[in-house]
This record gives structure tokens, C-alpha cells and sequence, in this order.
């Protein structure tokens, strides 16, 4: 133990610099996921039926295809089309698209489930189908798809361990790295599986809290 914590103080920087890593990217990729998600659950209910499909496709590949080749996907297709991206951006775009088409898939559930009568009511007092949905429909979408996508951010941070495989210095390389040099491997993975389980329930709290908060507001 006395040896363990030793080499855990030496290696602090390092491990507190993947751990920064770590939420960084998970931050980004859920604001990416989100943004795509939402446009994504839109258009599949609201876009005209032709318009759907390259959505549907979008969602169906993303939700079949394993997160590990997705980010193998996100960085090397990028370098053979010409397109220069760091690892860390490619780490990003992989997550962003796995988290974009859950989210999409939720978003299209969320919007299903409000009843026809609240955006006919909206339409039938003037509203725009943009102050339609900013005013009514996404309020109330939103409290439906709350529980759900904190899920999906508890998965991206999971996820964003498999980016080690393409070089990104997230917290799993860094503790590749310092079990390196001192050898510690079942210490050094119970460390940092632990660190992974405590952001993960501390997410999955606060997301319990924002549900209340939400709930109480309806």
C-alpha cells in the first residue's frame, strides 16, 4: 500500500492531466451529440417523409455499429479523404456522432410522446412552427428526455476510455503509461475504475436532481 500510494503521488500530474482530458472530451462530445441529436429527432418527425431517410440511415448505422469502430472510423477516414484531424478532435467526432444518434432516437421518442393537441393549440393562437417548438413543444420534450440522456453522457464518459486506442491522453493511456514505469497494473486499474465509477454516480446524482427540479416545475 505505502509503495502504491508513493507512485500515485509521483504520477499525480500526469494522471490528473488524463483526468482533465477525460472530462474535456466528454463535455465536448455531449454538446456535439446534442446539438446533432436534436436536429437529428426533429426532422424525423417533423421533416417531410422523403427527407427522413438520410436520418433514419444516420441513426440506424450509428446505433448498430460498435463505439470502437466508429472511433477507428473517425480517425482514419478523415486522413484519407485529406482531412487533417488531431486525435483528440477525431476522439470528439466519434463520440459526438455515437452520442448524436442516441440522442436523435430519444429526441424523436420525446417529441412523439407530447400529445397533437398542444402544438395544434399553439398553431391555432399564431405561433410559428420555430416559436412552436422554443415555446411548447421542446419545454415539455425535454423533461421526457432528461433520464435518458443523462444515460448517454454516463456512456460517452465510459466510452471516451476506448479512445486510448488512437492515442488520446485521456485518463486510461495516462494509467497505461505510469503502469509502465512502475509495474503496479491491479492498483493502478482499480484506481482509475474507481475514478471513472465516482464521476459516473456523481453524474447520474445530479442528473436525479435536475429530474426533480424539472418535475416540479411542470
Amino acid at each position: 500500500m505505502d509503495i502504491f500510494l508513493r507512485e500515485l503521488w509521483l504520477a499525480r500530474w500526469p494522471l490528473l492531466e488524463g483526468f482533465r482530458m477525460t472530462l474535456w472530451i466528454s463535455f465536448a462530445s455531449i454538446v456535439l451529440g446534442t446539438a446533432i441529436g436534436s436536429l437529428v429527432g426533429i426532422a424525423l418527425v417533423y421533416a417531410p417523409r422523403i427527407l427522413r431517410l438520410p436520418f433514419w440511415i444516420y441513426v440506424d448505422i450509428v446505433r448498430g455499429t460498435p463505439l470502437l469502430v466508429l472511433i477507428l472510423s473517425a480517425f482514419y477516414i478523415p486522413t484519407v479523404l485529406g482531412v487533417a484531424l488531431s486525435t483528440t478532435q477525431a476522439g470528439i467526432l466519434a463520440l459526438g456522432l455515437f452520442a448524436g444518434g442516441h440522442i436523435g432516437e430519444l429526441t424523436r421518442g420525446a417529441l412523439q410522446a407530447i400529445p397533437p393537441g398542444q402544438a395544434e393549440a399553439g398553431r391555432s393562437i399564431g405561433l410559428t412552427f420555430p416559436k412552436l417548438m422554443a415555446y411548447v413543444i421542446l419545454p415539455q420534450a425535454v423533461r421526457l428526455a432528461l433520464p435518458p440522456w443523462i444515460n448517454t453522457a454516463v456512456e460517452l464518459i465510459k466510452g471516451s476510455s476506448l479512445l486510448s486506442i488512437i492515442g488520446v491522453g485521456e485518463l486510461l493511456l495516462k494509467t497505461q503509461e505510469v503502469i509502465g514505469r512502475n509495474f503496479l497494473t491491479i492498483e493502478f486499474y482499480l484506481f482509475a475504475g474507481a475514478v471513472y465509477l465516482i464521476v459516473n454516480i456523481a453524474l447520474d446524482r445530479l442528473g436525479k436532481h435536475m429530474e426533480k427540479r424539472v418535475g416540479a416545475g411542470r
